[in-house]
C-alpha cells in the first residue's frame, strides 16, 4: 500500500518516466524535420546539423511539413539572421549539390575538434 502510494507521488514530484522522455525526444526531433523542410534544408543536411535528434522523428516531421508545404502551396523560409562569429564558415564562391554534404560534414567534425576525412 505505501509502495503504491509512494509510485503515485512520482507524478507530483515531476520524475519523468522513461516513455514520457522518449515522446518528449520524438517530438522535439519531428519539431526540428519540420523547421529544416520549411528552411528548404535537405534531410540530410537536418541530420547532420542535428546529430542527437532521433533519425525517424526527424523524418517524420520532415515528411510531414513537405506535404502541408504542397498541400498549401506555401515556399520556403531561408533563415535570415546572421551566423554567430566562428559557428560556421562561409563558402568561397557558389557550393555544388555534390560538394555541399563534403563540406558540411568536415565543418562539423572541425566543431568537434576532429580532423577532417579526406
Amino acid at each position: 500500500m505505501c509502495a503504491a502510494a509512494l509510485l503515485a507521488g512520482c507524478e507530483l514530484f515531476d520524475i519523468d518516466s522513461s516513455e514520457k522522455i522518449a515522446a518528449l525526444r520524438a517530438a522535439d526531433g519531428q519539431a526540428v524535420g519540420s523547421a529544416c523542410r520549411h528552411a528548404g534544408r535537405a534531410i540530410e543536411d537536418c541530420y547532420l546539423l542535428n546529430p542527437k535528434a532521433q533519425r525517424p522523428a526527424v523524418f517524420a516531421g520532415w515528411r510531414e511539413m513537405d506535404e502541408y508545404m504542397r498541400d498549401n502551396k506555401l515556399e520556403t523560409v531561408p533563415p535570415v539572421l546572421a551566423r554567430p562569429v566562428g559557428a560556421l564558415p562561409e563558402t568561397d564562391g557558389p557550393t555544388t549539390a555534390v560538394e555541399a554534404p563534403a563540406k558540411a560534414l568536415e565543418t562539423v567534425e572541425r566543431a568537434k575538434g576532429k580532423p577532417a576525412a579526406s
